[in-house]
């Protein structure tokens, strides 16, 4: 008979809540008696093109070969991303799974016990954990009303124990850019690593990559799961200075980037036209989005709006969909984001239609 053993698990790990990730389809067909084929998943920020033809064309050519292990540091992914961001190869970093791996070997590299990390809230959920796996306290900062932060309040919020301030842009959940002067202002007044997830940024007017050049405290996190369509690969990288880079990869997990992932991810860099097509479908949508949905829509820059369904729940309202076939995400998970917050994919028109009918019937049905 086995018995469960916690003595033997670090304490920190107890502490980490459990990451809630977006409904599936297979999930909402089983729970609602649904034909899979009818449902639309409009709930993890998804591509609605999928990948690149190129991509998947990769894939195939590389089936062959999986008893052969990649390279240790992924340098023909980093080379090609050296072209697309503009970046020498020695400031690049290619991370799986996705851009969690690359958090996850970045507080691995600078987290003790004890230390703290800065975590404006609502945000991506996932900023914490790893920094909790690794002994570290995350200290939450809210945001302003309007979802943009207070520099002077979060640098206040900093301590001598401070490693990491975690910001997003555009921020997930409510699609809203961090303004240079704001990282400026942050990345000058303290000693911290900044990391700035511009996991969306593809979909935005502008990006804060440039400003790796010019700060040697700066780090960008990318991920190959929107624009390029890929989020089944599990595929990151990060843009960084040169003198954490090279101690990033004496630490990092060796062959961390799979073969199938590494040329996937070089065929879809290659493939302009699907990520043009790929940002001109999330731009047009979330502009339609915002102008149809009966309820306060967010303006944002990635490839969701965020919806505020007050005076209903956004759980409630969320079942009332996935009940027709809709598949969008309640924020009631995410920190400090209270509880009628709802985040929508931008999909195809098809979809996005279906998707204002559906809340036109919420809205009716009060």
């Amino acid at each position: 008979m086995f018995l469960s053993r916690p003595e033997l698990i670090k304490k920190e790990i107890f502490d980490i809540a459990e990451y809630v990730p977006g409904k599936s389809i297979e999930e909402i067909a089983s729970a609602y008696g649904l034909d899979p084929a009818s449902i639309i998943k409009l709930g993890s920020n998804e591509n609605p093109l999928g990948p690149s033809p190129r991509a998947v064309r990769a894939l195939m050519d590389t089936a062959p070969f999986a008893n052969i292990y990649p390279s240790a540091d992924a340098i023909e992914l980093r080379e090609a991303l050296s072209k697309y961001t503009g970046f020498p190869v020695s400031n690049l970093i290619a991370s799986g799974p996705g851009m969690d791996g690359l958090l996850d070997g970045l507080c691995r590299l600078v987290i003790e016990k004890g230390d703290e990390v800065i975590v404006p809230t609502p945000t991506f959920a996932y900023y914490e954990l790893p920094a909790r796996a690794c002994g570290g306290k995350p200290v939450f900062v809210r945001r302003n009303q309007n979802f943009s932060i207070d520099p002077e309040k979060l640098l206040e919020a900093t301590s001598s124990r401070t490693k990491i301030i975690f910001l997003c842009s555009p921020n997930n959940p409510s699609g809203n850019l961090l303004p240079e002067n704001d990282l400026r202002k942050i990345l000058e007044n303290t000693r911290s690593l900044v990391f700035v997830d511009e996991a969306y940024v593809e979909f935005a007017d502008r990006n804060l990559t440039g400003l790796v050049r010019e700060y040697d405290n700066l780090v960008v996190g990318r991920t190959f799961s929107k624009v390029f369509g890929l989020a089944g690969l599990r595929l990151g990288y990060g843009i960084m200075p040169e003198w954490l880079a090279k101690e990033y990869i004496r630490a990092a997990t060796p062959f961390s980037v799979s073969l199938p992932a590494l040329k996937a991810g070089i065929a879809a860099l290659s493939d302009v036209e699907h990520r043009k097509r790929s940002v001109e479908i999330a731009r047009e949508g979330r502009k339609y989005l915002k102008e149809k949905i009966p309820f306060k829509v967010y303006p944002s820059q990635a490839n969701f709006v965020l919806v505020d369904v007050s005076p209903l729940k956004a759980k409630a309202v969320t079942q009332n969909l996935m009940k027709k076939g809709i598949i969008v995400r309640s924020c009631d998970s995410f920190r400090d984001a209270g509880d009628t917050l709802i985040r929508v994919t931008a999909g195809t028109l098809e979809q996005n239609e279906k998707v204002v009918r559906a809340f036109e019937t919420v809205k009716k049905e009060g």
